[in-house]
Order: C-alpha cells, then sequence, then structure tokens
C-alpha cells in the first residue's frame, strides 16, 4: 500500500507530510466518513512502547479536545491504530502557512501582520490558560495562520511534555525550540503560563526583526546568555516599531516570570497599545534588555528568495533631548541715587508765629482805643480838660488801614 493509500483507524487516508518534529509526524489526510480534509499527528514509532509517553499523549489529546475555541486548533479525535500500532491525534487542517514558513518566505513581517498573528495567539492562549492547559511550546511553527487571516494555536503541550533535553539534542532540534523556551523551563523548573508568553514574545520579537533575542547552540547556553545578556530593544534595529511596542515585547521577555504580564489578555492589550504609541517608553530602569550595539543594530533578515534583499534604512542612535535652555535673567539697573532735597527752611513754631499775631492785633487795637479817647478828650466841653490837639478823622481812617494791612501781613 502507496503512502497516500495509508489508512489510520481505517477512516483517515494520510497523504503528504505537512511537518516532522522529534516526538512525532503530522500528515495531511482525508476523513472519508465525514469527507473532509483533517491533519492526523502520529506518535513517533519508537515512542510507542514507553507507556509514560503515550498516557501523556493521551492526556494532552483530551485536554485539547476541550479547548474550542477560534483561536486554537480543534482536536476531533485520537486513538491507537490497531494495524499499524501507531497512536494518533486528529486535528482541524488550517489550509495556510505557520509562522515558520511566513518567515523562511518573508523573511519578517511588518508590525500590523506581526501584531495579527501574536494578537490571535494571546486570545487562544488566554482561553487555554483560563481552563488549566498550558502549551509549554510556544513557537512559530505551532501558529497557523489560514488564508482567510486568522491565527490559530496548534500542538498543546505534546513535544515539551514530552522530551527531555537528552531526547531533544538527540534528534537535532535544540535550535528550532530551545531559543522558545522561558528561563524557568531552560533551568528545568516547572512551566506554567507566563512561560507561553515568554514564548511569544520570542515569536514576536522574531517576525518583526527577522532574528532570535538568543542564539544558542544548547539549553545551557541559552541559560548562560538569559541571565548574561539582553538582546535590543526592537525599536533600535526595525523601522515603524514604537519605543512602547518595544518595551511591551521587551516585559514579555522578563527573566522573572512575575515581572512578565499578568495574562495572555494583558499582553495582548499592551501589544496593541504599544504599536499605537501608548504606554511606558523604555528606560534603563524598566527594561530588560540593554542597549543595541553596532553588531546588533543590523537588517531584519530579508529572505533566501529571488527577490534582490533591500538595504534597510540607517537606524539613527536616539540622543536625549538637550535640557531647554531658560535665558538669565537680565539684571535690573542700579536705581540712581535719589538726589539731595534742599534743607527745608526750617519753619518757626507754629506757636510764636501765634503769639506773635496776638501782639500785633491786640497793640492795633489798643491804638485805635487811645486814638478814639484823645478825639474824646478834644472835643470835651468842660473847663478843666487838657486841650490836645485834634486828629482828623481822615488821619485816623489811614491810620487805622494801615494797622490793618500790617496785621494782615504778620497773620500771612
Amino acid at each position: 500500500m502507496s503512502e497516500t493509500e495509508e489508512l489510520i483507524a481505517g477512516r483517515y487516508e494520510l497523504g503528504a507530510r505537512l511537518g516532522v518534529g522529534g516526538m512525532s509526524t503530522v500528515r495531511l489526510a482525508r476523513d472519508r466518513r465525514l469527507e473532509r480534509s483533517v491533519a492526523v499527528k502520529l506518535l513517533a514509532e519508537h515512542l510507542a512502547d514507553d507507556s509514560q509517553f503515550v498516557s501523556r499523549f493521551r492526556r494532552e489529546a483530551l485536554a485539547a479536545a476541550r479547548l474550542v475555541h477560534p483561536n486554537i486548533v480543534q482536536v476531533f479525535d485520537f486513538g491507537l491504530d490497531q494495524d499499524s500500532g501507531r497512536h494518533y491525534i486528529v486535528m482541524e487542517y488550517v489550509e495556510g502557512k505557520s509562522g515558520a514558513e511566513l518567515l523562511r518566505d518573508e523573511g519578517h513581517l511588518p508590525v500590523a501582520d506581526t501584531l495579527a498573528i501574536v494578537g490571535h495567539a494571546c486570545r487562544g492562549l488566554d482561553f487555554a490558560h483560563r481552563h488549566g492547559v498550558v502549551h509549554r511550546d510556544i513557537k512559530p511553527g505551532n501558529l497557523l495562520r489560514s488564508n482567510e487571516g486568522t491565527t490559530k494555536v496548534a500542538d498543546f503541550g505534546i513535544a515539551k511534555n514530552l522530551a527531555d533535553e537528552s531526547s531533544i539534542t538527540q534528534v537535532g532540534s535544540v535550535l528550532g525550540t530551545a531559543s522558545y523556551l522561558a528561563p524557568e523551563q531552560a533551568s528545568g523548573d516547572e512551566a506554567g503560563p507566563p512561560a507561553d508568553l515568554y514564548g511569544l514574545g520570542v515569536v514576536a520579537y522574531q517576525l518583526l526583526s527577522g532574528q532570535l533575542p538568543y542564539e544558542a547552540q544548547s539549553l545551557t547556553e541559552l541559560a548562560i546568555k538569559q541571565q548574561r545578556e539582553a538582546p535590543p530593544l526592537l525599536d533600535e534595529i526595525v523601522d515603524g516599531v514604537t519605543p512602547q511596542l518595544a518595551m511591551a515585547i521587551d516585559r514579555a521577555l522578563a527573566l522573572n516570570p512575575s515581572d512578565r504580564f499578568d495574562d495572555a489578555e494583558a499582553m495582548r492589550k499592551a501589544l496593541v497599545e504599544g504599536a499605537r504609541g501608548y504606554g511606558d517608553a523604555p528606560t534603563s530602569a524598566t527594561r530588560v534588555a540593554g542597549p543595541a550595539t553596532s553588531a546588533t543594530r543590523v537588517a531584519a533578515v530579508e529572505p533566501a528568495t529571488t527577490r534582490q534583499p533591500t538595504s534597510p534604512a540607517p537606524v539613527v542612535a536616539r540622543q536625549p533631548s538637550p535640557p531647554r535652555q531658560v535665558p538669565a535673567p537680565v539684571p535690573l539697573p542700579a536705581p540712581a541715587p535719589a538726589a539731595t532735597a534742599p534743607a527745608a527752611t526750617p519753619r518757626k513754631p507754629r506757636r510764636r508765629r501765634r503769639v506773635r499775631q496776638w501782639l500785633v492785633a491786640f497793640l492795633a487795637v489798643l491804638f485805635v482805643a487811645a486814638g478814639v479817647f484823645i478825639a474824646v478828650v478834644a472835643t470835651s466841653n468842660s473847663p478843666t480838660a487838657v486841650r490836645l490837639r485834634a486828629i482828623s478823622a481822615h488821619k485816623t481812617h489811614s491810620l487805622v488801614k494801615q494797622l490793618k494791612e500790617l496785621v494782615n501781613d504778620n497773620i500771612k
């Protein structure tokens, strides 16, 4: 029987190979009963006799089958084919390309396409995490984008739950999966939902730049690099990436799981807001990565296709804005010394002036009274009266007038 005529469980007609991993092989198949295309994952034959691997395979199939979500590849069936002795999982077939195929063909993706893929993956992972399922193997090959533009997360918890470091190394797949492992996974600790967010952060970084944040040849080397090095921020090496988006992806790559996002939905929102320029810009105190160097500030990798690679626009290093110069205050001219006012003529005491005024008035009255007295005496008929020289009224009036003028002048 040829490969195209091979049957699994008497109903799934196997076709072309869709992918190969250390633990399994995925084949395109046709469900004869429902007359539709499906994807069949077959557990590697050398693991079929290991009861622990088979039990894990079954548990993960059951867990994935309960996750019915538009952004998760649905599991239809699983079991053991009695004729071939192979364990299988039948899944939804997504006609399109995986993230790995997009990277191979395009080299890197624009911000909008990357956000669409990663955003859909966040929705799928958020649903899975809320139902107690952790993927543990997020990488471009497990993100499938359909021809309609919908991205679905595939292969929940199979490879990383089933393999240890030695088995991965033996099949030579360390370069394909190790770089997406969270620090807690690389150190052998239990991986929870934050590990999936870390892997998705690596995927976002790679889709935008065409390069991995950490290049490692083994899990040991990866763990050392994660502790000692830091990848450059994306806005420093990729045109069109805002500092806020770079900061959001950088947060997903935090070494400490508690420093990452609270959940996948929070990560999705941060990426969307960051692409719009909202959120926190990276600083030396808030980011986990160090500044880009001349070795890391490179163009995004171009795909190996017939088109000619274009030179990237030069990346100009940001310089902090100089502090705003505040003009020095202009000194005010010193006030001119006040001109010395001439010394005021000392004024006579008011009391002395009043005494003088009253004295002049008293003398004037006395003088007038004396004139009247003389006039009376002069006109008396008494023989014994003293005869004095008569004073005319004209002279008296003139004298009174002079006295008044004298009084007025002294009063002023």
